[in-house]
């Protein structure tokens, strides 16, 4: 991952924007988000292939870095710059024999010994959350609080993405609380202008 880790890293949802893949992740640009993650549960694999091509393409053609949730075979078909596994997910390490070593790998965790045994496995970030309640996720793991992103911070000594629930006016408090970035959905998509939205986190997060 580049020296500087984005402090805005957006996650894509058709269902819940209404756009394609190519067209969120061109207007998150827009708004000066430089890290996207494209996540699609509901999708067959041969059109999450194929949306998938178009947004790195047009990710790419916009400086942006894209990065697949969970389908490392996706990410290795169409040339995204890594992907993003769960903990049930691939395991980091076959991610990133398939992937090699200049692609990007993150990984999920949820508690403090996840975080700290990411440590040891070859990857390019953590994932802590979810920070707050999410509606993106009804079944995720327990509420994490910003006491746990601090506690996390003291024993991971990757990049730290928060993610969970996190809006424009939390961002703030997670960064302080020791996160490098944070990962948003709902706080980026739910907005009626996605630009201006992405726009308003970046400059909250002093990324200009």
């Amino acid at each position: 991952m580049e020296r500087h880790f984005p402090r805005v890293y957006a996650i894509t949802d058709r269902e819940l924007s209404g756009l394609s893949h190519a067209e969120q992740v061109r207007r998150l640009a827009a708004g000066g988000i430089r890290l996207v993650q494209l996540r699609d549960k509901t999708a067959p694999p041969r059109q999450f292939y194929e949306e998938a091509q178009h947004a790195v393409r047009v990710a790419h053609q916009l400086g942006v870095t894209l990065l697949i949730n969970d389908r490392v075979d996706i990410a290795l078909a169409v040339a995204a710059d890594g992907v993003h596994v769960g903990q049930d997910d691939l395991p980091p390490d076959k991610a990133r024999a398939i992937l090699g070593p200049e692609k990007i790998v993150g990984l999920s965790t949820h508690n403090v010994q996840q975080a700290r045994e990411a440590n040891h496995y070859p990857v390019d970030y953590v994932a802590i959350g979810p920070v707050f309640p999410t509606s993106t996720k009804p079944d995720h793991e327990p509420v994490v609080g910003l006491e746990l992103v601090r506690q996390v911070r003291q024993v991971v000594t990757k990049p730290l993405v928060a993610i969970g629930g996190i809006t424009l006016e939390s961002a703030p408090d997670v960064i302080r609380a020791g996160a490098d970035a944070v990962a948003v959905i709902s706080g980026l998509l739910r907005a009626p202008d996605i630009t201006v939205r992405a726009r308003e986190f970046c400059l909250a997060l002093g990324e200009e």
